[in-house]
């Protein structure tokens, strides 16, 4: 499917490993992030080789939350849009769009203008959602998103791809009116977490999965069983995971490491050694959160796109 897509190819193969960060690139932690230098920190990635820039999907500040910053603080789809006028080549995708809270028919336009505009840049994880105040917020039941991600991604797909689709369901009506523009290729969508589906459901209907941070040991049983999923509904057709790493890059080169939420930290040279393993199992990209760093932050993408990075030929 994505054979003639110039930034899938870039940046996902089989048997390879390519490398994102998370937007903002900054060491924040649990504070509220400035969200200053982000153009050129953008542009810094790009140069260093970075294949793409990760946005969440955050709607209110929720002190509760084990993520009290809300991390992404400007909306996903508009600061992805910002980022993408001022950089080239690197990739942009959303990690994740929740479908539930955002109209479908809205979402296909402003996902098919991204597209458009930025031919073969847009990377679409989409998930079900899991910060109850934001559903508060927006009057939807969170108990009831699983059926609501199911609908809405249904609707979607049929205003964004088919010519004048007939769609009546609980979110409007299409009926000799078309959704324009069109993107030029298909969008890689990609589900994370489970999106309150089964398996089987991720499988047949994703371009790719993205999951949480684990153990290798355990994400390697993980990607076994998607990948069983995904020959039962596709063949032998590929389709990449996805993961996360908070990563804290120490100043000692050879710091062994040390688990710090679900990341770690440590020295450059035990992780490459970490990310061949993940490579190993079957992870195609890992989004690096560079949020806990106590370096400064350009001191650390410096390090890992001239260090690391160069280890892991992906062309």
């Amino acid at each position: 499917m994505f054979d003639n897509h110039q930034g899938y190819q870039t940046m996902l193969k089989e048997n390879k490993i390519s490398f994102g960060l998370t937007i903002p690139i900054e060491n924040y932690d649990k504070e509220t992030p400035t969200m200053k230098h982000q153009i050129e920190r953008a542009q810094l990635a790009e140069q260093l080789g970075f294949h793409a820039l990760w946005f969440q999907d955050v709607l209110l500040e929720d002190p509760t939350f084990e993520d009290p910053a809300t991390g992404q603080i400007f909306d996903s789809l508009i600061y992805l849009t910002y980022l993408a006028s001022h950089t080239s080549t690197i990739q942009l995708g959303t990690a994740a769009l929740v479908m539930p809270l955002r109209h479908p028919l809205r979402t296909a336009k402003e996902l098919a203008s991204i597209e458009r505009l930025f031919p073969e840049r847009l990377m679409l994880g989409i998930s079900s959602g899991d910060r109850r105040k934001d559903f508060e917020g927006l009057g939807i039941p969170i108990m009831e998103r699983g059926e609501w991600f199911r609908k809405t991604f249904d609707y979607f797909k049929r205003a964004l791809y088919q010519e004048f689709p007939e769609v009546e369901t609980d979110f409007g009506k299409l009926y000799k009116s078309n959704l324009v523009p069109k993107p030029t290729n298909h969008i890689p969508t990609f589900m994370t977490g489970y999106c309150q589906q089964t398996l089987d459901w991720v499988a047949e209907h994703g371009d790719g999965w993205m999951f949480y941070p684990q153990r290798p040991e355990q994400q390697k049983k993980m990607i076994q069983e998607y990948r069983e999923k995904v020959k039962k509904y596709h063949g032998d057709a590929f389709r990449p995971f996805f993961m996360p790493l908070p990563l804290e890059l120490a100043e000692d080169p050879n710091q062994q490491a040390e688990k710090i939420p679900a990341g770690y930290r440590i020295g450059r040279k035990p992780l490459i050694d970490l990310l061949e393993e993940y490579r190993g199992i079957g992870v195609n990209h890992m989004m690096f959160g560079l949020s806990k760093n106590k370096r400064p932050i350009t001191e650390v993408m410096q390090e890992l796109g001239e260090e690391v990075l160069p280890h892991f030929s992906f062309n």
